[in-house]
């Protein structure tokens, strides 16, 4: 196997101890929300305490409901069954990628709201690197591409894109499929079969190896809660798309995965909100009117295969193309795989988690890269 084809990180790269992570001045509560009363300014913890606060931001994360696809949470980490959405199995998947000797090779897409949409075609892509780089094994396998969706991205400029590479790549896409059940014994993968998003039929696909991206909602306790959208199925945070200020409760503001935005859950639109929330907390406070605005910015570094990467930076209100950088967003790049591979999570432990601004470090990368 091609060397430069392997696992470019390990698991334990990729965490730190939250400790460490904590604002000093900061105190920490080590325990779970479970109830929010936003009537009485208070919330619940599991362990009993109450805390009251004067203004509250929401920043819970999303969900993964496992068990709304029949099957899956008892299949998961054996038999070819596998998902990067949790660190538990994410080995596991690199330990099917690197063995696979051929067959069908699955990778689907949930029907609900994802964070990072564009993940379960990223593990595909560098699993099509993979295979290739094996002798034969490519030639043996039939990777497929399975989602409810019309096309592969939300975005038109970056689907087309995106639906270039899977024709290049000989990857057969599905669009209107709905994977609801694992079946491990005889493995197979049953879809619902949809037009206009309303189930018409079912199908069975054997698989070899199946890479799940699994279906996601705002968490237990906000859904439960009278912060969430009145009647959602997914139980988002009820906020203002512009100033992320609840629309109901004005000293409650919440960002990221939770909040019912209608752009892509991923950590580049947190970093563009986060500014936002902190202006317009200050402002609140101080009966001034909330000025500061998300626009709906979100990017998505496309991994396309190893050493090939689409900075997938867009409007997610208006589904436009945006761009950090003086280039193109819409094409494939060896910059943007670096950029993704040593620059991002560089900025992720050193700038988000900190608060600073640093916007200056991708130029500064960029005219590195140019020397």
């Amino acid at each position: 196997m091609d060397p430069h084809r392997g696992r470019r990180f390990q698991l334990q790269d990729t965490v730190k101890p939250q400790k460490d992570l904590i604002p000093k001045g900061a105190t920490w509560i080590r325990d779970r929300a479970v109830t929010l009363d936003p009537d009485h300014n208070a919330i619940v913890t599991s362990e009993g305490i109450r805390v009251e606060y004067d203004c509250l931001i929401v920043c819970p994360g999303i969900q993964i409901d496992w068990h709304l696809i029949k099957g899956l949470k008892e299949s998961l980490g054996k038999d070819g069954v596998t998902s990067n959405y949790s660190p538990r199995y994410a080995p596991y998947t690199w330990e099917l990628i690197k063995n696979f000797q051929g067959g069908n090779a699955l990778f689907t897409f949930p029907n609900t709201p994802i964070k990072c949409g564009g993940a379960p075609q990223k593990v595909m892509y560098m699993a099509d690197d993979t295979f290739r780089s094996k002798w034969g094994v490519r030639q043996r396998t039939n990777v497929m591409f399975i989602t409810p969706g019309n096309r592969m991205f939300a975005v038109p400029d970056y689907a087309q894109i995106l639906e270039r590479v899977v024709q290049e790549r000989d990857i057969q896409v599905k669009f209107g499929h709905n994977l609801k059940e694992i079946k491990p014994e005889t493995k197979e993968a049953i879809f619902d079969v949809l037009d206009d998003s309303v189930p018409v039929g079912e199908v069975s696909i054997k698989y070899d190896m199946i890479h799940v991206a699994p279906p996601q909602s705002a968490p237990d306790f906000i859904k439960n809660s009278p912060l969430a959208v009145p009647n959602n199925l997914y139980g988002w945070v009820d906020v203002n798309k512009e100033t992320l200020q609840h629309n109901r409760y004005p000293n409650v503001f919440a960002l990221g995965d939770a909040a019912s935005l209608p752009t892509s859950k991923t950590a580049a639109a947190v970093r563009k909100q986060a500014p936002v929330v902190a202006a317009n907390l200050l402002a609140f406070l101080s009966s001034s009117p909330l000025h500061s605005k998300y626009d709906g910015y979100t990017c998505c570094p496309l991994i396309t295969g190893y050493d090939k990467t689409v900075m997938a930076e867009f409007d997610g209100y208006n589904c436009r193309p945006m761009s950090s950088f003086p280039l193109n967003p819409v094409k494939e790049r060896w910059v943007m795989w670096l950029m993704k591979k040593h620059v991002l999570p560089w900025v992720y432990w050193n700038r988000m988690l900190t608060g600073e601004r640093f916007e200056g470090d991708y130029i500064k990368f960029l005219q590195w890269q140019d020397k």
